[in-house]
């Protein structure tokens, strides 16, 4: 998701969308632990999204 979105997004919604890509996260790591991961890739990507998405929480709630 690109930053751009998640800015038009509030507060509230962003904390949804943490707790989405937290699970989808953790989802990621079990399937590739039991390796019936293809794309190890996705782990990377997730993680990346939850960086923007707190980086965007952070933005909101200072300023």
């Amino acid at each position: 998701m690109k930053a751009a979105d998640l800015r038009d997004l509030t507060l509230d919604e962003l904390k949804a969308e943490q707790v989405r890509l937290l699970k989808e996260n953790f989802n990621l790591r079990i399937k590739r632990s039991m390796d019936q991961l293809p794309q190890s890739h996705l782990i990377k990507q997730t993680r990346r999204d939850i960086a923007r998405v707190k980086t965007i929480m952070r933005e909101k709630s200072s300023g």
